[in-house]
């Protein structure tokens, strides 16, 4: 058979068309239907407001003598922090490899409090990981350190409230007492200049060796654990001004460049939060490093802007035509004014500035498609207003083109806080209540103030009654003399006083209410704040660094408005970008929820109840 369907020549087969076949041809090109094309080339629009609107919003109505950006060149000068100051402390070099917030937010964690164990739950952490380092050398001394370093659960009295009064506390204090490890104790004991990890333990020449190798080993974790300060006098916290304060000091030869942030307390730490002073340099520093780049500016893009072609709409996501501001929302007008008039009228420039430097501009020229090379200046320096307006610029005192990326963390994750305090004016009374909202537990959570101080003194008035055998008189006469209201022991007072040499200006000093219950044979006690917060100065030592020498603790009447202010303090953790990871106690400050009443009377004539 012959296989006609399968030509030898391919090229004959085709010109002798030996193989019939039914062929079809599309065009992909367009076909017009006409020659003419005029019509088409107008553009005919049958909506002319249409066409209107989009010229207006295009900016095509308006018009000067002046060029596209085609070319730009910017010469940058970057100043590293080389010292850090916390508030009136003294310098230090800058640390760049943590977290500005977190080196200024620091604070001592508190383990012990007119001689009362606290942060029972850090303690018994450090325990169990002492023990698990001994596990891991497979050192068989975990019974001989829990009998040295033990928790000791106190007899019921009337100093112990802290523990007896509260049943959680107890219960975890009677289930560690004498079978967990305290390791903050050891850790004290082993940070002693001559003090071994092996006293009191073992004898063995070899396991000493070992111990000592673990006990170094221990101190870096628990340094590197929780970030804290040497000594707690370190950190940047002003307790009469409720804030943050602390400065940081780029030096070179040109110049000497500091930034202070007088009033932190939000939280979050960033380039708003500083201001910054230049003085001249000296000659011996290091000098700035500099560069410069060229570039092609680009127009700025924003969502909900118009879109440069006529036939194609803009995002509804954004529409900036729907805000509806009124005569005083001058922010929102000059928003819109930017986005629908002159969003086509600005360009930008990516800049990567560095973390933690100080980036000045110094110099910026642009070349148009006129072929005009342009000295650009900032807006303040061309500006004649006395206060110039600018963006994204440190608060000076003269005129500067700094700006500064914070080494700030990114993302905080914040526990529940373990100090809360509210401090609100009480006009009836004439004086500043200091409430305290949240207190700590010694076993390392918080409780209710309001709660807490009922607990407390239920735990002492059962003591009193307990101790009191003697039958109550009732009262014969139908009315009685009370010289004073009670107040919630939660409630610490603040009173005015006149500032020291001063005869007008006022500040509030913290006062004590007493403690009176009825038929105690002791004298009233002053009710003391149980949050660091308020207990400013009370726990502070004399020059031998064991008797107690309290101090007054004052807050500046300004601190204090009229909506008050409440003041946390939480335990916090964030990843630096080394990938490192920070942990530490930081305090915040927000607004209150108005004023308040005490309820607090003086001298009052009550009727007496019949039983």
């Amino acid at each position: 058979m012959e296989d006609k369907f399968n030509p030898r020549d391919i090229s004959k087969a085709l010109a002798e068309r030996l193989h019939p076949t039914v062929m079809m041809w599309n065009r992909l090109e367009g076909r017009p239907r006409t020659h003419d094309f005029d019509r088409a080339m107008k553009a005919e629009v049958r909506d002319a407001l249409w066409m209107l609107t989009r010229q207006w919003q295009m900016g095509e109505f308006t018009s000067d003598d002046a060029g596209s950006p085609v070319f730009a060149k910017v010469h940058i000068s970057n100043s590293q922090l080389d010292l850090y100051k916390a508030a009136n402390r003294k310098e230090e070099p800058y640390e760049d490899n943590v977290p500005l917030e977190v080196k200024a937010e620091q604070k001592k964690i508190l383990f012990s409090r007119e001689g009362k164990e606290l942060s029972i739950d850090i303690r018994l952490q450090m325990g169990r990981y002492w023990l698990k380092l001994l596990k891991s050398r497979s050192l068989d001394l975990a019974a001989a350190y829990i009998r040295q370093y033990t928790f000791v659960l106190p007899d019921p009295a009337r100093n112990t409230d802290h523990i007896h009064a509260h049943r959680e506390v107890w219960q975890q204090y009677a289930a560690i007492s004498g079978r967990s490890m305290d390791g903050y104790k050891f850790l004290q004991y082993i940070e002693i200049i001559g003090n071994q990890a092996s006293d009191d333990i073992t004898s063995d020449a070899g396991q000493i060796g070992v111990l000592a190798e673990l006990a170094e080993n221990f101190r870096l974790w628990f340094k590197k654990l929780y970030y804290q300060p040497e000594e707690d006098e370190n950190n940047a916290w002003l307790p009469d001004r409720l804030e943050y304060q602390f400065e940081s000091s780029a030096l070179s030869a040109a110049d000497i460049k500091t930034l202070t942030a007088k009033e932190y307390y939000d939280g979050h730490l960033d380039w708003y939060a500083f201001d910054i002073d230049q003085k001249e340099g000296l000659a011996t520093e290091k000098p700035k490093d500099t560069v410069t780049e060229t570039f092609i500016p680009a127009h700025v893009q924003f969502d909900g802007m118009p879109d440069t072609r006529w036939w194609k709409f803009e995002d509804g996501k954004t529409n900036l035509g729907a805000v509806r501001p009124s005569t005083t929302d001058l922010s929102k007008l000059l928003l819109m004014e930017f986005g629908l008039i002159y969003a086509n009228d600005w360009f930008i420039f990516p800049q990567t500035l560095p973390v933690g430097v100080l980036t000045n501009i110094e110099g910026l020229t642009v070349r148009n498609n006129f072929g005009e090379t342009i000295w650009v200046k900032a807006a303040e320096q061309e500006s004649v207003a006395a206060e110039p307006w600018s963006m994204f610029k440190l608060s000076s005192q003269t005129q500067n083109n700094t700006l500064f990326l914070a080494p700030a963390a990114m993302k905080v994750q914040e526990g529940e806080p373990l100090e809360k305090i509210m401090l609100i004016r009480d006009e009836m009374s004439n004086m500043v209540w200091g409430i305290e909202t949240a207190v700590p537990l010694p076993i390392g959570v918080a409780d209710k103030g309001g709660e807490a101080a009922l607990r407390v003194r239920q735990y002492h008035e059962n003591i009193v009654k307990a101790s009191t055998s003697a039958a109550q008189v009732p009262f014969t006469a139908r009315i009685s003399y009370q010289a004073m209201t009670d107040v919630p022991e939660n409630w610490i007072p603040f009173i005015p006083v006149h500032v020291k040499n001063d005869n007008r200006q006022t500040q509030l000093q913290r006062a004590s209410m007493l403690r009176i219950i009825e038929g105690d044979p002791h004298e009233p006690v002053k009710v003391k704040p149980r949050t660091s917060i308020l207990r400013e100065g009370l726990d502070h030592l004399g020059t031998d660094l064991t008797t107690p020498a309290p101090l007054a603790f004052f807050i500046h009447e300004e601190e204090v408005p009229r909506a008050g202010v409440s003041v946390s303090q939480s335990f916090q953790r964030t990843r630096w970008v080394n990938g490192e990871v920070f942990v530490w106690q930081g305090m915040k400050k927000n607004t209150g929820k108005g004023e308040g009443s005490s309820n607090l009377a003086f001298d009052q004539i009550r009727a007496v109840e019949k039983s």
